[in-house]
């Protein structure tokens, strides 16, 4: 299995709305991103979904300045 297929997997939650919003930052994003980006990537990819969907909602702000970088790419995906 590939990198690329692994990460697709690992975009797969347990909420649509995670599915979504993860699996559209690593088509429009991930390539582009630095190495510290990927691995904040992969760091909220290790997140229980109550965590992670905290963060792109908004309820919290996640402390790292990377993490909070990319949840901030991700969250720009939700403007219309």
């Amino acid at each position: 299995m590939s990198e690329r297929s692994k990460l697709i997997w690992r975009c797969r939650r347990g909420m649509k709305e995670l599915d979504v919003l993860l699996l559209a930052y690593l088509e429009r994003h991930y390539d582009g991103a630095s190495a510290a980006e990927r691995q904040a990537f992969h760091h909220l990819l290790e997140l229980q979904d109550p965590q992670l969907y905290a963060y792109l909602i908004g309820r919290e702000i996640p402390t790292d300045e990377v993490v909070r970088r990319v949840v901030e790419c991700i969250r720009a995906g939700l403007q219309p």
